[in-house]
């Protein structure tokens, strides 16, 4: 699992930082999240191919979260996109693109398709044999949506010495993956756990940007292999974090805790901050693995 930070500052684009958009591999998929001013930019600049992405998920319609849609879209359209786009975002975001497009006569000459959200439960977004992704309902200004990216169990994992030692054909290995047992070329039956080993655990990327401290998610990012959540303000900031309905980054390190995540990556940063290193120090006094989300950096996992 892989994730490249294209940008991780609130409000508006600057000429060293950017607003929030990231890239998650995942199980040999590509997923942008979010899509501020400047991601198609910052995609070029990290070497993602474009034609990779398949999926784009919108948090919520404020600006530094969807302004680099359009014109994402419209690049696609120039590049001579052909293969189909899913947008998934909450509902008048298909208008708000739509309408752009008319206005521009710049109709995509791809089949694009939006995924209109608009209910306060979660929802089952995507669904194949290899991944899940659901929304996470969040409490921001607007209606907003994080997103639970999940891994499905892989195949068990073969252990060639072992089926060569128990004589079976290679005609059964596809069946060991699969957690069967086999018999061996001398007739004997042998049990599956001979000769595999348990798969990895599945990872999961639970991202949460923009939302005011909200304990109510707990329950669904619990043991979440990374937490991304939004942390806009220090703790002496705190007063602001509520009207504006925004997290501290004390406040994303104590769901962190109290998800038993094993990492939180921490971004969404105010820019009336100089230091970033500010919000790790006071994220470890709460949770003691973090990360902090960095334009241009890449983890994995």
């Amino acid at each position: 699992m892989k994730l490249t930070i294209l940008g991780c500052y609130a409000a508006t684009p600057r000429t060293f930082t950017n607003p929030t958009s990231q890239v998650l591999e995942i199980n040999n998929h590509v997923f942008l999240i979010d899509c501020g001013e400047g991601t198609q930019v910052e995609l070029r600049r990290n070497k993602v191919k474009f034609s990779n992405i398949r999926h784009i998920f919108i948090s919520h319609l404020h600006g530094d979260h969807s302004y680099g849609l359009v014109g994402l879209i419209s690049t696609f359209r120039l590049l001579k996109r052909e293969a189909e786009l899913h947008v998934y975002g909450p509902k008048g975001i298909k208008e708000i693109i739509t309408l752009q497009l008319k206005l521009s006569n710049s109709w995509t000459n791809y089949p694009l398709y939006f995924h209109e959200l608009e209910g306060k439960e979660s929802k089952l977004l995507y669904e194949d044999d290899k991944v899940t992704v659901e929304t996470i309902p969040l409490k921001h200004r607007i209606y907003t949506n994080g997103f639970l990216f999940k891994e499905k169990a892989g195949p068990r994992k073969l252990l060639i010495n072992k089926a060569v030692e128990y004589k079976i054909d290679v005609s059964l290995y596809k069946s060991l993956k699969m957690g069967k047992d086999v018999v061996s070329n001398d007739g004997k039956t042998i049990p599956n756990n001979l000769v595999t080993a348990d798969p990895d655990p599945p990872k999961s990327y639970a991202y949460c940007s923009d939302t005011v401290y909200y304990p109510e998610i707990v329950p669904q990012i619990k043991k979440a292999t990374v937490l991304y959540h939004e942390s806009t303000f220090l703790d002496e900031n705190q007063e602001l974090a509520g009207p504006t309905k925004h997290s501290t980054a004390k406040q994303a390190a104590t769901i962190a805790k109290q998800a038993g995540v094993k990492t939180l990556i921490l971004g969404h940063y105010s820019t009336r901050y100089g230091n970033i290193n500010l919000f790790k120090e006071e994220a470890l006094t709460v949770f003691d693995s973090v990360e902090l989300a960095e334009d241009g950096k890449i983890f994995n996992f």
